[in-house]
């Protein structure tokens, strides 16, 4: 891939006649489209009948992007498999957990497991990789669409089961043992008996349900590994997948053996902090700190079940420069043209499908206008990588799917308030996976992870040895690798770990019990244990409820660092609660020596970057709100946009309004 910022927009040149091709053409010029993503759902379109396989016109379609200055990013259309597929073959549709066929008509109806559906998804992707390959124009591929763990209960997928169960465990007592399956008499005699989850009358062993979601995960990475693999057989060009957070997939695995990381996007104009959200976890997952926005609507979202509301003015330049800001190199429209027929034809775009420009054309125009401004000093530049880590676990999701102990929320909504909350307290940060190495943190947080390896465990003691400090949230450690309970103690190793003991360990809402800390008094809320510390020294007292008098907050020296354990969480939908986990994160930051922050009021960014030469620092100020914001300047700068001086102090933002800050100090 050319070293450039990216301005690109999802086409789909099969649904229209050819001769349009041209005028597309030209209306990306006008909007600064330097690169398209296209044949994501083209399969049909590229083999109508089985083994009549002609993938020329988009190779015709990418020669005369290139020809115009536009690259292409090539996409295995494996999510829409076409009718020849399926008829007459039900055994390779998807089945629910209610025992429900998909039908064709949607996407992703098929299962991935099934052996005529891989072999057949095999065979289009080596056509296009071999029709592709060394294209000048193809700078990038992109397997698949927003893949998801659907948890088919196939019969594919059965027998795959019950393979995978062997290897994983070995033996049937071994299997027996870990998930405890006398309880009920679950217990199996063989492999090939343990069930599928179905819905049953009662809820299944939540080892069956957690272990199914792990199957369904790696065989759907395996999938993608294999078209990858085919890829690479014939073309150099890096590899990506789209992705949305929202959806079951082991993103961590899969961006560690594709070469980049990107993900899909859709928010209203009030929804910027999902936004930042987003951009610190696709950030985090590789090393290099770099992703690629492959999805966003450059208006507003829709299909035919609902329509959201149009983005204001100025909402799509403060997305794309947040996402070049943070790591991003591409910011990708979905899409280009209007569709005139199917299920997503309100869905907004860039051209109308009569042809005329949209509100999201002349937004996107001013995008380009900023990419253009931006592009040096952020191509001179990187991220500047925080002092600051969240663990952010897919797997801890899962477990919270199989045991929804988070009173009405999930574990996306906890996640996503404590980084609100330190992106309001001006605590830059990644959001890392369970594999992601420690180096050059000074504080990792840790909250709501059900299962801790032993690999992780020792990775965050060796972290804290060196001098880092690592703030372990509630629930962390409370269940096993199986999603069973502890029986030596109800944290298993942190409890030593933290130089704790549980003493008692219950639900904290609705029986009174507040949390006292820092001067502050905040309701207690979800699963929490009370401590008694036995190696370590206690700074937070429960009063009230059942646990009167216990602690729910330790410190602990440790090498260099420390291990503080915060085994209650604070009611954060509350203004007590989040006043006390912002100035308990507050305080270790400060301990810990944390000092990439920044002072701006709530709802504004402010994300840096840094290089050599003329453009040392760089900063970004963002107003995410539509009312005026601030940030503080330490030093002297100069805008990008207007050339002025900012001089160092408060300065202003208007709604929506941003800037782009060299220091020259």
């Amino acid at each position: 891939m050319e070293k450039k910022l990216y301005h690109c927009a999802a086409y789909y040149p099969e649904l229209w006649d050819e001769t349009f091709i041209r005028s597309d053409i030209e209306h990306m010029k006008k909007i600064g489209i330097n690169c398209v993503r296209m044949a994501e759902f083209a399969w049909h379109f590229m083999e109508p009948e089985q083994d009549k396989i002609d993938v020329s016109f988009f190779v015709r379609v990418a020669d005369i992007l290139y020809e115009n200055g536009i690259d292409s990013i090539i996409c295995t259309p494996t999510p829409t498999p076409p009718i020849w597929i399926t008829h007459d073959h039900p055994e390779r549709l998807i089945v629910t957990n209610k025992g429900e066929h998909y039908i064709h008509g949607g996407r992703q109806h098929v299962c991935s497991n099934d052996a005529f559906v891989r072999e057949r998804s095999y065979i289009i992707v080596e056509a296009l990789a071999k029709a592709f390959a060394n294209h000048p124009g193809v700078i990038a591929w992109q397997i698949d669409n927003e893949m998801k763990a659907n948890n088919c209960m196939c019969q594919s997928c059965r027998r795959l089961w019950h393979k995978w169960l062997k290897d994983r465990y070995g033996t049937i007592e071994d299997l027996n043992e870990k998930w405890g399956t006398e309880v009920w008499s679950q217990a199996y005699n063989s492999f090939d008996q343990v069930v599928q989850p179905f819905v049953n009358r009662e809820a299944h062993n939540p080892s069956l349900l957690t272990e199914y979601t792990r199957f369904s995960r790696q065989t759907l990475n395996e999938y993608a590994f294999a078209q990858a693999d085919i890829i690479r057989k014939y073309s150099t060009a890096p590899i990506t997948h789209d992705i949305y957070s929202g959806f079951h997939i082991d993103s961590e695995g899969l961006f560690n053996y594709l070469d980049f990381t990107s993900m899909n996007g859709y928010t209203g104009d009030d929804g910027f902090n999902k936004w930042l959200f987003d951009f610190d976890f696709y950030r985090g997952i590789r090393s290099d700190g770099r992703f690629f926005v492959t999805e966003t609507s450059p208006n507003y979202a829709g299909a035919i079940l609902g329509v959201g509301r149009p983005h204001r003015d100025g909402f799509l330049e403060i997305e794309a420069l947040a996402s070049y800001a943070s790591g991003g190199f591409g910011f990708s429209y979905w899409h280009f043209k209007q569709h005139r027929c199917g299920s997503e034809l309100p869905h907004g775009s860039l051209l109308s499908a009569w042809n005329k420009p949209t509100t999201g054309y002349f937004q996107a125009q001013k995008v380009e206008k900023m990419r253009k401004t931006v592009e040096k000093a952020f191509l001179s530049t990187t991220h500047e990588k925080p002092q600051i880590a969240i663990t952010y676990s897919e797997m801890a999701r899962e477990f919270y799917e199989t045991e929804p102990i988070l009173e009405g929320k999930s574990y996306f909504d906890h996640m996503f308030n404590l980084h609100n909350c330190m992106q309001n307290a001006g605590l830059n940060k990644d959001l890392l996976p369970e594999g992601a190495p420690l180096d050059d943190y000074k504080l990792l947080f840790t909250p709501f992870l059900p299962y801790v390896s032993d690999d992780f465990l020792n990775k965050a003691i060796d972290f804290v040895k060196n001098g880092g400090t690592w703030l372990i949230g509630p629930m962390t450690g409370s269940r096993g690798e199986y999603h069973t309970v502890n029986t030596d103690c109800c944290l298993g190793k942190i409890e030593q770990t933290a130089g704790v003991s549980v003493e008692l360990y219950h639900p904290f809402s609705g029986t009174g019990a507040y949390l006292e800390a820092f001067g502050i008094s905040a309701p207690a809320f979800l699963h929490g244990g009370a401590l008694r510390a036995t190696d370590s020294r206690s700074l937070g007292r429960i009063s009230g409820g059942l646990s009167e008098g216990y602690s729910f907050l330790t410190e602990k020296s440790m090498g260099k660092g420390k291990v503080v354990l915060l085994s209650v969480m604070p009611n954060m939908f509350e203004q007590a609660g989040r006043e006390l986990i912002t100035r308990l994160i507050d305080h270790y930051a400060i301990g810990a020596g944390v000092s990439n922050r920044y002072r701006a009021s709530n709802g504004t960014a402010v994300i840096c970057r840094s290089g050599e030469g003329e453009f040392k620092r760089v900063i970004t100020v963002i107003n995410g709100t539509d009312r005026e914001g601030w940030y503080e300047l330490d030093d002297d700068a100069i805008s990008l946009f207007s050339g002025a001086v900012c001089p160092k102090g408060i300065c202003k933002l208007a709604p929506f309004g941003y800037d782009v800050l060299v220091v020259k100090k």
